[in-house]
């Protein structure tokens, strides 16, 4: 996969520019607040149709525009695409592929695939659970075209489930629905169980060798994933473990009408990660759990691997900057074989030791 040319318009800080990659390593430089991440999160919404920084469209539009544009020339799979993203302000977007409509955003993960790793991304063993179910949820996304459309139908039945616990003290007639969003949420949280458990099993394969590798041998990290409590076996068939949410949601019919809120289900799973046997998230130190952390991201790029049979694009936003010189080894060994954009604040060693392009970002423009 290799994005070979980039067209924005009026998106974030950019007016009107286009931009030609290198097809191995393209290492973007400049102050903060210039235009870096704009840039790299531009590539992420063309590949799956979703930012990792905003909520809405709107975030995303110059401020003195009523639309913005994005558009990539792509080679996957010896072909050639074009994928576009029109904003608006005032109505809903507009996706295409090779300017055919897309239904929706799945059709931009059948084109390429990006892995974005940022700073943030650092805290991934320290923070909540949601935060681990993102990291399965974006992954997955572009992957399994199957998952997209269940998680989007998934949060839809959850919020109207949510709604119906919240209102029905004073709207009791509301509670008739219940069961058929209840069966929604059990047909659809089985699907979410079941890749995620697939997923979660070949993460720890590759993050265990990498986290090894990285701390010299002297460190073990393992990878679980949990959910529901009454389902067995995650990686079963969803109709088994559609049988076993089931049961679930049955016992906590009482709590959730009390509490009014929706208590079981695969919108609390999470990855726990241990490290030599102790819980990452209370015992590891930061350079333990920042290990950890690289070792989940680059797994996640071998796994993108393995299924498409070719790299995803890798995009790292200034995280080098933010670690220890034989970890910033550790990364630049295993960026090989597929194209990656480095976001750094000076022009420094990088150029030199990866080669390919480089590019200035300035107030939105790019040299």
């Amino acid at each position: 996969m290799r994005i070979d040319r980039l067209e924005l318009q009026s998106f974030r800080n950019y007016d009107c520019q286009q931009v030609e990659f290198d097809g191995g390593c393209n290492v973007i430089f400049g102050e903060n607040a210039q235009g870096k991440t704009n840039l790299l999160e531009a590539l992420v919404f063309l590949s799956c149709g979703k930012s990792p920084r905003a909520r809405t469209d709107r975030e995303m539009i110059r401020f003195d525009a009523p639309a913005a544009r994005l558009l990539a020339s792509v080679s996957a799979r010896e072909r050639e695409f074009q994928v576009q993203a029109d904003l608006f302000r005032d109505r809903r977007r507009k996706l295409s592929v090779n300017r055919v409509p897309a239904k929706n955003s799945a059709a931009l993960s059948q084109v390429y695939h990006t892995v974005f790793f940022c700073p943030e991304d650092l805290n991934l063993i320290r923070e909540g659970a949601a935060a681990r179910r993102k990291f399965m949820d974006t992954a997955l996304c572009q992957l399994r075209p199957r998952y997209a459309a269940a998680l989007v139908d998934y949060h839809r039945a959850y919020e109207q489930k949510t709604r119906i616990l919240r209102d029905a003290e004073e709207r009791p007639d509301l509670l008739a629905a219940l069961p058929e969003f209840n069966e929604q949420l059990v047909r659809l949280g089985a699907v979410l169980i079941h890749y995620r458990s697939r997923f979660v099993q070949r993460l720890h394969e590759y993050a265990a060798a990498n986290h090894a590798e990285c701390s010299g041998g002297r460190e073990t990290l393992a990878l679980q994933y949990a959910t529901v409590s009454t389902v067995t076996d995650p990686a079963a068939e969803p109709a088994v473990v559609a049988e076993q949410l089931r049961e679930h949601m049955a016992r906590h019919q009482t709590a959730e009408r009390a509490s009014r809120l929706c208590l079981s289900g695969p919108h609390k799973d999470d990855i726990l990660v241990s490290i030599d046997g102790r819980d990452a998230k209370q015992y590891a130190s930061q350079g333990q759990t920042r290990t950890a952390a690289l070792a989940m991201k680059l797994a996640e790029r071998e796994i993108d691997k393995n299924v498409t049979g070719a790299y995803p694009v890798l995009l790292l936003d200034d995280v080098l900057s933010e670690l220890d010189p034989r970890r910033q080894e550790f990364v630049l060994n295993r960026i090989d074989g597929g194209q990656v954009m480095i976001t750094c604040c000076e022009d420094d060693r990088l150029p030199r030791l990866l080669g390919g392009r480089v590019f200035h970002v300035e107030q939105g423009v790019i040299r």
